[in-house]
């Protein structure tokens, strides 16, 4: 069979000989429609090639490729044609002496996979790791190198228009505010940052990125969705893989997934164990300043982590097919996490001359343990009409969180973290086609969640626990959200059109139950949704979407009680966060060329009420007690003399807040260029422009109301470049660049920064096993930098790298499965959310 690169070349010089044919006069012009379908599961093909032959002198005269929906839309001379339906690894299709005279639609035409010829091409035609779609782009983990061995968390920061920063934080176009989905449904984790750093890389299949979702997809989220969706084993009959991995720092990995797939059920399970160590380290300096900007003292802080983690996770699950149109799908997943994090923090004193005054430390021993339970079920029914169905799923879940520390400086302190969440959700989907290309969909979900959080500070001294009320308290957040959402979509000529409305009902109980301090938030809203689509031709389209989102305050952010590792450089959440309410327009145009695709979009986001992390001084001051006998000058080791004046250190507090107006205007474009057969290109820049307009007012150390004004304007970008060669011996090896440009906000700026992954890999023991080695942060750069200045308080710079370069060797080998191998089966629309294209 000929390659898919071929094919197309193939389409591209029948084209070009149609259109030179269209100068006879006498040749009538027809339209030959249909669509392309895997022949048991009914799946759409995309990019299959239909060829029209000259019976008489078989040479191709027309043809032309299937879009994603695997429809085919071909002008012809009418006349008497041998077609030819071809896609890779499945058998030819034919029909012979087909008289055409007028449009035709050849309707579903299915092809049936060729298993002699599937072991010869799999790993010829392993797809790319980036798929562009007009309305999202899908990154296949499988393929990629530079995840090998490491987490989600690493998945996502190689994924076109998505950066993590080195706290974990996610970001979509430069956007923070991104709802992350698993299987379709929302994550259950209680600090989603550090739980995407648990999940081990080779547990997913594949990430699905939406950046205007439509009114199926919750609200949440004003930036967009991911949405990561785990491997499940769908091949007839036993089949799997067995992953090991080794990495320095200290690190090891062990996972499989497995399944057992009949006529009647697929069993299916992932389970996998990982150790992993996490050195990081950070440091602030700072400069303190007088009411008149004069200079006060400076105190440099240098923090160094030694993270461990011990993690185990596991899946299991059946997929029951009732009859042939019906499924209904349990499954249990389980993660257990223990995490040792040795935290030293080092503080230098300075007078305003800078003249060494005084050190301290403060060493903080963190033990962590969270369990992570969740058991889902979904039922589909299908109907005899295409794509008609009605899809049921409810999921039970239950995470435990607890974190303590021993704070050991001139004085010891105990802090403990306890966190237990109970989210429940039931959701239902009804999709109805009608007509020729005409779709209607509605449904109900409900999302019901719990959290209560029990922080505690505490002094010891002569063995006796002393609590410190100002951090200690217990959070209970409730949250309750009903949604009902209906759209409708349809096709007419090249149109694309899908209207959606979805209302949510919300109800917020956040209630500090320490300071007896209950407050409860009730809001309702429409969201509405619009996509507009235009077929330029098979292999271009554009499109106009419109959706409004919605950010609700939750965990961190709202909870005043949640750090206390440095005592003058601290975090607090605010539990007075408003939601932010976000339109969103996007428009798209979409190219595909026989080795290039071109995705480009720009996109005007509005925020209201949008949250900001700010730093203000919160009145209180750390005391450091000077003895001139035991104060030594680091560089001289002689005593200072100062005659032992205790050093006041004003304490900063980094906080959220709703900080008025956002204005997002960006432009990003994504190419997949494959130049070659063994070398494969993808490129993701994006260039924004984000405009705040808000004051903010608070009282400061001196009891004086400081108004400040926060309008900024900052312009930023960032770019990637992943690149894919096969070496000589078969050898594959992926690097990727990625840099992150400078941004202002009405504090300070974020710095520029540039980072580099590469990887190799081998296929072995006759392409069933393969070698990997990946380094993350080849040259050790990942760090996030800042700079702040607040007038008349201080000026800071600091820099953050959350884990120190690492280096991963894997091997993975798959039994009764070859590599690169298409799943066949039908997805369902909770696991992809596909959505209407006429």
């Amino acid at each position: 069979m000929k390659s898919l690169k071929s094919a197309i070349t193939l389409v591209l010089l029948c084209t070009a000989f149609l259109s030179f044919s269209q100068g006879r006069p006498t040749a009538k012009k027809i339209k030959i429609t249909g669509k392309v379908v895997e022949n048991v599961s009914k799946q759409p093909l995309e990019y299959a090639t239909i060829t029209f032959l000259n019976p008489k002198n078989p040479k191709a005269v027309a043809g032309g490729i299937t879009n994603a929906k695997g429809e085919f839309d071909i002008e012809i001379n009418a006349g008497t044609y041998d077609i030819v339906i071809e896609f890779i690894s499945f058998k030819v299709s034919q029909m012979k002496g087909k008289k055409l005279a007028e449009d035709t639609n050849l309707g579903q035409i299915g092809l049936e996979e060729d298993l002699t010829q599937l072991n010869e091409v799999v790993v010829r035609a392993e797809k790319t790791t980036v798929e562009i779609k007009l309305d999202k782009k899908v990154y296949n983990v499988g393929t990629d190198l530079l995840v090998k061995g490491g987490t989600v968390s690493d998945v996502l920061d190689n994924i076109p228009s998505v950066a993590v920063d080195a706290d974990g934080t996610v970001s979509l176009r430069g956007n923070e505010n991104v709802r992350i989905l698993i299987d379709g449904k929302p994550s259950n984790a209680i600090n989603i940052a550090e739980a995407l750093r648990q999940i081990p890389a080779d547990a997913i299949e594949k990430v699905e990125l939406v950046t205007n979702p439509s009114a199926r997809y919750d609200s949440e989220g004003g930036g967009g969705l991911l949405n990561i969706i785990l491997k499940k084993g769908k091949n007839q009959g036993i089949n799997g893989t067995i992953i090991a991995s080794a990495g320095n720092p200290e690190s090891y990995g062990l996972s499989t997934n497995l399944n057992f797939k009949s006529e009647q059920f697929n069993l299916f399970t992932n389970i996998g164990y990982n150790y992993r160590t996490n050195p990081g380290n950070s440091l602030t300096n700072t400069e303190y300043l007088n009411e008149d900007g004069s200079i006060q003292g400076y105190t440099d802080e240098r923090r160094h982590n030694e993270r461990v983690s011990k993690g185990y996770n596991s899946s299991f699950g059946m997929d029951w097919f009732l009859d042939k149109t019906t499924t209904w799908t349990n499954s249990v997943s389980f993660r257990k996490n223990k995490g040792e994090n040795p935290d030293t923090v080092n503080y230098f004193r300075y007078d305003e001359n800078h003249q060494f005054e005084s050190t301290d430390s403060r060493f903080n021993d963190q033990i962590s343990k969270s369990t992570n339970f969740e058991y889902a079920s979904n039922l589909t029914k299908k109907f005899k009409k295409d794509g008609h169905k009605l899809t049921v799923d409810a999921s039970f879940a239950q995470n435990r969180d607890n974190d303590s520390s021993v704070i050991t400086s001139d004085i010891f302190e105990q802090t403990s973290n306890a966190q237990k969440q109970n989210r429940n959700m039931i959701q239902t989907d009804y999709v109805f086609p009608f007509g020729k290309a005409s779709q209607f969909e509605m449904g109900y979900k409900g999302d019901f969640n719990k959290l209560v959080t029990n922080y505690k500070v505490g002094e010891i001294e002569n063995g006796l626990y002393a609590p410190n009320n100002q951090f200690t308290n217990i959070l209970e957040y409730k949250e309750q959200v009903n949604a009902l959402y209906t759209q409708y979509g349809t096709k007419i000529d090249k149109f694309s059109f899908l209207f959606g409305l979805r209302w949510e009902d919300s109800k917020i109980d956040i209630n500090q139950l320490a300071t007896n301090d209950y407050n409860t938030k009730k809001y309702n809203s429409f969201f509405p949704s619009a996509f507009f689509t235009y077929e330029i031709s098979n292999q271009s389209s554009a499109s106009l979407s419109y959706s409004r989102r919605i950010s609700r305050p939750r965990g961190r952010q709202i909870n005043p009680f949640s750090n206390y590792s440095s005592n003058i450089n601290i975090f607090q959440g605010n539990p007075n966060l408003n939601p932010a309410f976000t339109d969103a327009i996007d428009i798209g145009y979409l190219k595909r060329w026989s080795k290039l695709t071109f995705n480009t979009s720009l996109y005007v986001n509005k925020t209201t009420d949008s949250f900001q992390m700010i730093r203000r001084e919160n009145g209180d001051f750390v005391i450091t007690v000077v003895d001139e006998a035991d104060t030594i000058d680091p560089n001289t080791g002689s005593p200072i003399i100062n005659g032992g004046e205790d050093i006041k250190t004003p304490v900063i507090l980094s906080t959220p807040i709703n900080l008025a107006t956002e204005y997002r205007l960006g432009f990003e474009f994504t190419l997949n260029y494959s130049p070659f057969k063994w070398w494969k290109l993808n490129s993701n820049f994006n260039f924004f422009r984000n405009e705040t307009q808000g004051d903010y007012t608070y009282t400061n150390s001196q009891n004086v109301i400081v108004s400040q004004n926060f309008d900024n304007t900052a312009y930023s970008w960032f770019t990637r470049i992943t690149s894919k060669v096969t070496l000589p011996y078969k050898i594959d090896w992926q690097t990727n660049a990625t840099y992150n440009g400078a941004q202002k906000n009405a504090q300070g700026r974020s710095l520029g920064n540039l980072s580099a992954n590469l990887g190799l890999s081998k296929d072995v023991l006759k392409d069933k096993g393969t070698i990997a080695l990946n380094v993350q942060d080849v040259f050790n750069s990942r760090k996030r930098i800042f700079e702040t200045s607040i007038p008349g308080v201080l000026n800071s710079y600091s820099e953050m790298q959350w884990r120190v370069r690492q280096i991963n060797l894997s091997f993975t080998y798959r039994f009764n499965k070859q590599k690169g191998e298409k799943e066949k089966q039908p997805k369902r629309e909770n696991d992809n959310g596909e959505e209407f294209q006429g």
